[in-house]
């Protein structure tokens, strides 16, 4: 387990994860759905998911989800129903008022 949670505990491991749910990607446009992650941290956390077996490259090098990668997906779903939660909460604080005002 600890080494589970050390895997997915890495910035941005969840996000490519949650990424290549969709569809796969190539290493471009990744980089381009994360704008802000550096080119070779994208490189070492494919490297580490890669390694891992989480992901898998096809014939066109686009990154994809491994069966057991895909098996996140459950247990990611309770996180992104929270995650909404948590933005309605947290736009909520920010703009009391509601966004009537013109």
């Amino acid at each position: 387990m600890m080494a589970a949670l050390d895997l997915l505990g890495q910035r941005w491991v969840l996000r490519i994860i949650w990424e290549l749910q969709q569809e796969p990607a190539g290493f471009r446009e990744l980089r381009r759905r994360a704008d802000s992650m550096s080119s070779s941290v994208l490189a070492d956390r494919l490297r580490q998911l890669s390694q891992a077996r989480i992901i898998t490259t096809d014939r066109r090098g686009a990154y994809r989800l491994t069966e057991l990668g895909r098996a996140l997906g459950p247990a990611l779903e309770p996180l992104q129903v929270w995650a909404a939660r948590w933005a309605a909460s947290h736009a909520a604080v920010e703009d009391p008022a509601g966004s009537d005002q013109a």
